[in-house]
């Protein structure tokens, strides 16, 4: 997917507002290498080395890596997948916010992120877990069919504690802690809110509709989730996330 990094910092700020408890978990220091995967812009990456880390960033998207590396050029940022990359020096942790559920090539990526720990390194990281944003996404999948009669499938993979957990045992992570809970998120612009998320998180479903059907679908979605996600007036992200913290053994 194409992202405009200028509307996911501008408008989707929480991202990495968000991270802020996870680094408390990671509690990087000084002199540690630290790879963050799917860094995207590379805001945490850099809070990461202003602790005193060597930390590098990882993300598949050209335009996140250009925007990164224009923000924070005194860091290392790499253009690769995270289900299909290597590293020369094994890391001391592995850090990733709101990333992997963006990699549906799951058993791949926790291959490659232990390999590229060393024995006794920290693996910390978040990401949607199972239930992450079903109401969004099964309005935005049943308007689009009522209105076009296509079929779309909007979700990311979005695994329960057990799958996610079980991948990491096979592949040599130790889980030491997991939990999935309920993030209930506000999303920036009130009224406009929701319907920014949907055109930065599934710009490619949206991009397929014909340009007049875009209106009805959005208007639709909200008729659909007013009563549900909009308070005070701001819409909500259902979101639930899945927080894992392991070691390699």
């Amino acid at each position: 997917m194409k992202w405009d990094t200028k509307l996911y910092d501008n408008k989707h700020g929480f991202v990495t507002k968000y991270g802020q408890g996870l680094l408390e978990l990671l509690a990087p220091k000084p002199g540690e290498r630290i790879l963050d995967v799917g860094c995207g812009t590379g805001h945490l990456t850099y809070q990461i080395a202003q602790a005193g880390a060597l930390a590098s960033g990882l993300d598949a998207s050209p335009e996140m890596i250009d925007t990164a590396h224009s923000a924070y050029p005194q860091i290392e940022f790499m253009l690769a997948d995270a289900a299909e990359f290597s590293v020369a020096n094994p890391y001391d942790a592995i850090f990733s916010n709101a990333a992997l559920h963006w990699v549906h090539r799951a058993e791949e990526a926790v291959k490659c992120m232990s390999r590229a720990l060393r024995t006794g390194g920290r693996f910390v990281v978040e990401f949607g877990g199972k239930g992450n944003v079903v109401q969004i996404y099964s309005a935005l999948e049943q308007s689009i069919e009522e209105l076009t009669g296509q079929k779309v499938k909007a979700a990311n993979y979005f695994p329960s504690v057990g799958d996610y957990a079980s991948l990491l045992e096979k592949h040599g992570i130790a889980v030491e802690m997991a939990m999935l809970f309920d993030r209930p998120t506000p999303l920036d612009e009130g009224e406009k809110g929701l319907e920014n998320w949907i055109r930065m998180f599934r710009r490619p479903v949206i991009e397929s509709l014909p340009l007049e059907m875009t209106t009805l679908v959005m208007d639709r979605i909200k008729l659909r989730l007013r009563g549900k996600l909009f308070h005070d007036g701001s819409w909500y992200a259902d979101y639930r996330r899945l927080r894992i913290v392991g070691r390699k053994e």
